[in-house]
């Protein structure tokens, strides 16, 4: 291994969670603060709620089940605040739905070809927690493919289909197999995890220190 070779961040995320979305920007401020740091982030798929149906769910409904009204609103106003420590404006109220997200980690797997998950994630984040838009319908998961440089043509006929489907479930078993049970989840060159949305600082001290670690690692020995 090189020291070209880039460091590795991989993120499992799932898409209707704010606290994803939070830590997108964190790490986002991460790597700002190590500019010298060569630095790839993948993003895989989770879901918090694997039972929602395809439809999704009205989302009052969802919360009120899942946490209760007044804890649903204390809970929901600490991410509010958290999104404006990082420049997001989260607009709960507008959201109508709780998706069932395979299709949308389908097309962030998808996006991967071209380069483009960063912004299929960015995009996805954004038309469901800033402008509440419904996940659960193929067209805006193919407006989402197009605003991100996608051929949303072929988005469109692969949602019809149940390509990778399968593949999706498995990665999301695999991360649970690996211990993840909460997200977001930052895998820092395959050795270290950081659970949850931390702090930027923290991000990209443990980051420097994947890059120190092996960078100083001795080189086998010839022969």
């Amino acid at each position: 291994m090189t020291s070209e070779t880039p460091i590795s961040v991989d993120v499992v995320s799932d898409v209707m969670c704010p606290w994803c979305y939070i830590g997108k920007r964190r790490l986002e401020s991460a790597l700002a603060q190590i500019p010298d740091v060569n630095v790839a982030v993948r993003w895989h798929p989770y879901q918090l709620d694997a039972t929602l149906p395809k439809e999704g769910k009205d989302r009052q409904a969802y919360l009120t089940d899942k946490f209760g009204v007044e804890r649903a609103k204390s809970f929901y106003e600490t991410i509010r605040q958290a999104g404006l420590e990082e420049g997001i404006q989260f607009a709960f109220d507008d959201i109508k739905l709780s998706p069932n997200t395979l299709d949308c980690h389908r097309l962030i797997l998808w996006s991967r070809a071209d380069d483009l998950q960063d912004e299929v994630v960015e995009r996805l984040f954004e038309v469901f927690f800033l402008e509440g838009g419904d996940l659960t319908k193929s067209e805006t998961l193919v407006q989402v493919a197009d605003d991100a440089g996608m051929q949303s043509d072929l988005v469109e006929q692969l949602l019809e289909t149940d390509s990778d489907l399968e593949k999706t479930i498995q990665q999301i078993a695999r991360a649970q197999e690996l211990g993840v049970t909460g997200v977001p989840c930052f895998i820092i060159d395959g050795r270290f995890a950081i659970a949850g949305a931390e702090k930027s600082e923290t991000l990209a001290a443990a980051i420097r220190h994947a890059e120190e670690t092996r960078t100083n690692e001795p080189e086998a020995a010839e022969g």
